[in-house]
């Protein structure tokens, strides 16, 4: 039972995590060059920049690895590691590793200039001293952080990107490196354990889509779709990741009752209030995968908002073939949580997962109430 005693303890293990958030963020900053700290750190009330995120290869706004010495990439590690759990960390790592095996699939193109293990940028936005709001946001292909500080607490560690190409590769050994093995597995598992009746409902349509509905999208917006929608997102910066899925959609001959199928209206698929004991045991280690991608006490905050706002209402919800091998997505949705995953695309072997606040990604409502409070007084 989770007792006022032990939430105050995980209240102050918190403060002292985003502390040290603080300090490593200052120190980054202060080992910087004039230079670069004008690269690295970028208005907090930049509201277009700060929302903006991307996770497919692409050029973006901070300091990449690839301009600092290995003294600031040590400093910068520690950050990342900051806002992440030990295994969070070591997904993160071999995520990045794994851009030298894609580019030796891809035949070391001289063209794919963005093949690059260091590619990965840092950007803090405003002064990390806890007296202001701050974030900060660690980037590249296949992950985004971002984070949002005020009053020296966590307000949104949302939008939450990892993803892989390829998620499964071999080792010696008879081994397989598969650094988001636990977020595939039970779900597959969970759609497994359901029955007839409960598959029936989880299930949405046999065609996957392409990729997340949500896409990288600024906030997350009802009625999306995996592609452009009119009247949605006629002001939205993502329009590459727009023309990527549409190229994906007509080479798949996607029909619109399958797009239709994902889109994110309302909280689609299977209840956990219609689930089994055993059935939920998965669903929270499903959940739970998500959520431990930051460090423990931060995470166990975030559980319990999460119970707070009715775990028995989360749904989910499947799309496409249930062997491995076969393309597939699925979806976790609440009240304000969450989660896309799909596995589609370089023949089910390159996986997109992503953990949202539906309400307040970027801290969004609770900045405004901030800033509004302030103004007040």
């Amino acid at each position: 039972m989770f007792t006022e005693n032990s939430e105050k303890l995980v209240g102050a293990a918190a403060q002292q995590t985003v502390q040290r958030m603080g300090e490593a963020a200052a120190n980054f900053l202060a080992g910087l060059s004039t230079d670069q700290r004008a690269k690295a750190q970028l208005d907090f009330a930049d509201q277009v920049e700060r929302t903006t995120w991307h996770y497919t290869p692409t050029p973006r706004q901070g300091l990449p690895f690839t301009e600092m010495d290995r003294q600031q990439q040590r400093l910068a590690q520690r950050l990342i590691m900051s806002g992440l759990s030990r295994e969070g960390y070591n997904v993160a790592t071999t995520i990045m590793g794994i851009e030298t095996l894609l580019d030796a699939k891809e035949g070391f193109r001289s063209d794919l200039w963005w093949r690059d293990s260091r590619l990965y940028y840092v950007t803090v936005f405003g002064e990390p001293d806890g007296q202001k709001p701050w974030g900060w946001r660690f980037e590249g292909h296949h992950i985004s952080l971002n984070f949002t500080i005020v009053g020296g607490q966590i307000v949104s560690p949302t939008p939450t990107f990892f993803g892989s190409n390829p998620a499964s590769s071999p080792l010696m050994g008879g081994q397989t490196l598969r650094p988001l093995a636990g977020i595939e597995d039970l779900a597959r598992q969970l759609m497994h354990e359901l029955s007839a009746e409960q598959q029936a409902t989880a299930l949405l349509t046999t065609i996957a889509p392409p990729d997340i509905v949500t896409l990288n999208r600024p906030a997350v917006v009802a009625g999306s779709l995996p592609a452009k929608t009119p009247g949605i997102d006629d002001t939205l910066a993502v329009a590459s990741q727009f023309r990527t899925m549409e190229r994906l959609i007509q080479e798949r001959d996607i029909t619109p009752a399958e797009l239709e199928a994902v889109r994110l209206n309302g909280a689609k698929g299977i209840a956990a209030a219609q689930m089994s004991a055993s059935q939920r045991q998965i669903l929270q280690a499903l959940i739970g995968d998500y959520i431990h991608r930051m460090p423990d006490e931060l995470a166990e905050i975030e559980m319990n908002k999460l119970k707070e706002q009715g775990m028995e209402q989360i749904h989910f919800a499947w799309a496409g073939g249930l062997e491995r091998g076969e393309g597939h997505y699925y979806r976790l949705q609440g009240a304000r949580f969450l989660v896309e995953y799909d596995n589609t695309q370089n023949d089910a072997n390159h996986i997109h997962s992503v953990w949202r606040d539906a309400q307040s990604d970027f801290g969004a409502d609770l900045i405004t109430q901030h800033y509004q409070t302030s103004h007040h007084h």
